[in-house]
């Protein structure tokens, strides 16, 4: 991965020795193993997910093609197909009421 050595092994770990001391290099060490495999468990996590969302388009992507291959006709079913019936209604005016007996119409519009 990082292309270390045996020597550069030997020589991170007699620096840490030196500047950590016998007591703590052992507890930073396995700190530092855990992380790094933290690290190394969630990358792999990630390039999993990444593979099998491909793994999933592309399937998808043969099924639309082997559709397509098996039925050549439904591009052209789908395109001369009757347009759904949209049940509408014209627009019509409000009706005005009719003036009734005794009722006062004596005002006008304006």
């Amino acid at each position: 991965m990082f292309d270390i050595g045996m020597g550069e092994i030997g020589l991170i770990a007699v620096v840490g020795l030196l500047v950590l001391g016998p007591e703590r290099l052992p507890r930073v060490a396995r700190t530092a193993g855990a992380l790094l495999r933290k690290a190394r468990n969630s990358w792999q996590s990630v390039r999993s997910d990444i593979e099998r969302e491909l793994a999933a388009e592309d399937l998808k992507r043969t099924m639309r093609e082997t559709a397509a291959a098996a039925d050549p006709t439904a591009d052209l079913r789908r395109a001369t197909a009757p347009l759904p019936h949209i049940e509408s209604r014209p627009a019509t005016a409000p009706a005005e009421p009719a003036a009734t007996p005794g009722s006062d119409v004596s005002h006008e519009r304006n």
